[in-house]
């Protein structure tokens, strides 16, 4: 029992230190997925731990239970417009986009370390693909918006990348142990055995336990339980009939979050700690595989393939994939420089240990450095690159805070929460004020916290900022609201100089808007709307918030879209 109860303790304090030293992280703008690895390798026998842990079974094991965990909480997050968005150009960059990654890495690192083609190609494959945890870890904590489209693909690519991944892995490995028995035709069968099986059991497993949350009364906390061991029922079943179990528990929490319930908003609030709880656990077991030692005689070598992987093969990966989807040369490259290693790589590179590659430990130790050199480099630089490349839009101001209470299986009311900020239109304001004009007379601050405190409402009251005000508002008046408690002065200012001063209805015609500022257009493109401009312009590909046309020497950029994609303000700027 003391033994026990030791295990437990350190496996407590690993964990609670993991946590604690976030705060580091944010301080220093480290990734926090490296310091995860930095208490695992601090703890580890080289380490001031001095533990030693070198069970590549158990790690494997419990890398892929966290990431089936964290790809279930990336797929509860995305939304199904992020696919009209962005599936096809996510789809090619997921498949082919990986497969040329890993034959021109594979090329390099046959070259560089003068290793058997099948060995540096095996290489190649497991650093291949980006890596969902740390994409959408970083992405979402990296305190920049992005431009839909480029942030849609990044999110799919990641998530729906690990197949192909796990293929090439596996078929190299075939390769090397037994090259007598390995054949085209059979790992193209075993291609399309794991994407059908994985998109059938997922689309399967997603409607089933979406039902589920609706049709049953569960305590709270429960709802989440059981998404989560439906979705690792899913992940596992989904292996042992030879999918992708990847693949199928993204897509069954894809199909989870998208059908919204009274359980979803439980479901969400407790998955974001368990997804937390995966990755610093993973993370925490990686580190205490590695040895540093080890890590540091491979720098060089790691250091190269690392360049050449971020330099060469993903941008040319990016480019001759999505060329033809309407990037603009500035969200290729950042989308080519965000190909953020992280888990994925270790754990594909523990396979080959597994299964008896013989000289695996150097792919491991080589895989390992460069997942380091990757969220050292590009995961430390994901906002000031995306400031540079210009592919972020103006903050949207939103809710500070939101719930819901739901009053059957599908109605709800939502209640918002707003915080109000020095100099925007609701400082100064009565609560009750703030809707009026919109025809929201129903629409009353039923809760006003100042200070930590409830405060009471009479008719002399008047918002402060600093103060929180809950409202319940109709969904297509929340952004509104929110732009009132927001929108200060230099957020305006910031509107401004991205969108332009005037607003333009994307109905007007192009050659009225011409003849107004006397700008040159053909024939054809002046009996068009704007928005036919656009859509002509973009060669059928749906435009997005930030996306932009010059006419002339103006520019015309979509301000804002509908639920369904479409345009519905457009910001004119003019020359200075």
């Amino acid at each position: 029992m003391d033994g026990l109860n030791s295990l437990f303790v350190l496996c407590g304090l690993l964990l609670f230190l993991s946590v604690i030293s976030t705060t580091l992280s944010a301080r220093l703008g480290m990734p926090l997925l490296l310091m995860f690895l930095a208490v695992g390798m601090l703890a580890g026998d080289e380490g001031i731990g001095g533990i030693e842990f070198d069970n590549f079974f158990t790690a494997t094991a419990i890398g892929q239970l966290a990431l089936a965990v964290i790809l279930l909480d990336g797929g509860l997050r995305t939304k199904l417009d992020s696919f009209r968005i962005a599936l096809k150009p996510a789809a090619v960059l997921a498949s082919w986009g990986v497969i040329a990654t890993v034959a021109l890495l594979g090329v390099f690192a046959t070259w560089y370390m003068d290793w058997d083609w099948r060995f540096g190609i095996l290489m190649a494959a497991i650093v291949g693909s980006t890596d969902a945890g740390a994409v959408f870890n970083l992405l979402r904590n990296s305190g920049v918006r992005l431009n839909e489209r480029v942030q849609a693909t990044l999110e799919i690519e990641s998530g729906a990348n690990d197949p192909m991944a796990v293929f090439l892995v596996t078929a190299l490995i075939s390769i090397t142990l037994t090259p007598e028995e390995s054949g085209v035709l059979s790992f193209l069968w075993m291609l399309l055995l794991q994407l059908g099986f994985g998109l059938a059991a997922g689309f399967l497993g997603g409607r089933i336990l979406s039902r589920l949350t609706r049709r049953l009364n569960l305590a709270e906390g429960l709802y989440a339980l059981m998404i989560v061991s439906g979705g690792l029922l899913v992940f596992g079943l989904t292996n042992l009939i030879g999918g992708s179990g990847f693949l199928a528990v993204y897509l069954a929490g894809i199909i989870v979050g998208n059908r919204h319930s009274h359980a979803t908003e439980h479901v969400l609030r407790v998955m974001d700690g368990l997804a937390w709880l995966a990755q610093a656990s993973m993370f925490v077991v990686l580190g205490l595989l590695v040895t540093p030692h080890r890590l540091w005689e491979q720098g060089l070598d790691a250091l190269a393939i690392a360049a050449f992987l971020m330099l060469v093969a993903r941008p040319a990966a990016v480019v001759s994939g999505i060329w033809k989807f309407h990037y603009s040369r500035r969200e290729m490259a950042y989308i080519s420089w965000v190909g953020l290693r992280g888990a994925v790589p270790i754990t594909l590179a523990m396979m080959p240990l597994v299964m008896g590659v013989p000289n695996a430990r150097l792919l491991f130790d080589v895989a390992f450095a460069v997942v380091i050199l990757s969220l050292l480099i590009q995961g430390t630089t994901i906002p000031v690159m995306a400031r540079r490349l210009k592919v972020t839009v103006p903050p949207k101001p939103e809710p500070a805070d939101s719930r819901e209470i739901w009053l059957s299986e599908s109605e709800s009311v939502p209640l918002l929460a707003y915080e109000v900020l020095a100099d925007s239109d609701a400082e100064g304001m009565h609560p009750d004020e703030v809707a009026q004009d919109l025809d929201l007379l129903s629409t009353r601050c039923f809760a006003l916290i100042r200070n930590g405190k409830r405060e009471e409402l009479d008719l002399d009251t008047r918002l402060l900022a600093g103060d929180t005000a809950w409202y319940i508002v109709p969904p297509e008046h929340v952004e509104t609201i929110a732009k009132r408690f927001a929108e200060t002065g230099s957020l305006v200012r910031m509107n401004f100089s991205f969108f332009g001063e005037f607003v333009v209805n994307p109905s007007s015609m192009a050659g009225d808007l011409a003849d107004a500022y006397g700008l040159q257009l053909n024939e054809e493109e002046r009996s068009l709307t704007l928005r036919g401009l656009f859509k002509k312009r973009f060669e059928g590909s749906l435009p997005v918030e930030g996306d932009r046309i010059h006419i002339g020497s103006f520019t015309l950029t979509v301000k804002e879209t509908g639920s369904d994609g479409s345009m519905k303000w457009l910001g004119l700027k003019c020359p200075d």
